[in-house]
């Protein structure tokens, strides 16, 4: 099973796959807040930025799932990234996850209308598992996925190592396919109210 890499959009946001003609449009948006990256997984902040993009595309290429540069519509401007990721074809999983905003697009319509066209992605490819996790120091990132309505499954501890060499606890979330249509609703009445 595969995931297409194909675009999505919806009224607020377009998710568009990852290119080289999207690189430097990519960097803007999200390669200038190292502290954003600081208790990340990978680096993309600065001169890291490059070998982040590449892996990106690469693991899309392999079959990994598709990575997704996010076009907000409102101002024509990509403000970040997010992806399906590490995908087990075996199991209909996959991860939703590599999400960095800029600044300016946080807490905004762009991450719920972002992960409503991802998630429809996933589960009408037949996905029945998406997984979204995030480091257990990031409150911010728990509260969006909770208000996302993925159930909050546990804490995977010592579970994966950041790029500054911090063991990180991993809180693990899910939405499953039965978990979806009721998911999808909660989402569209919060964007509706946009």
């Amino acid at each position: 099973m595969r995931i297409e890499a194909r675009p999505l959009q919806n009224g607020w946001v377009r998710c568009e796959p990852l290119e080289e003609g999207l690189r430097e449009e990519v960097r803007d948006a999200i390669s200038g807040d190292a502290a954003a990256w600081a208790i990340m997984v990978s680096n993309g902040a600065g001169a890291a930025f490059d070998g982040w993009f590449d892996q990106r595309v690469a693991h899309m290429r392999s079959g990994g799932g598709p990575a997704y540069a996010v076009r907000r519509l409102s101002t024509g401007r990509i403000v970040g990234t997010s992806s399906l990721h590490d995908l087990v074809p075996a199991h209909r999983r996959v991860e939703l996850g590599s999400t960095v905003y800029h600044p300016d697009a946080r807490g905004t319509e762009v991450n719920p209308a972002s992960k409503r066209l991802l998630l429809d992605h996933a589960f009408a490819s037949g996905i029945v598992r998406v997984e979204i996790i995030t480091d257990a120091v990031n409150v911010r990132s728990q509260a969006a996925i909770a208000r996302l309505g993925a159930a909050r499954e546990g804490v995977l501890r010592r579970h994966k190592i950041t790029w500054t060499g911090r063991v990180r606890d991993t809180v693990m979330f899910a939405i499953t396919d039965a978990d979806w249509p009721d998911v999808r609703d909660r989402l569209d009445a919060r964007l509706a109210g946009v």
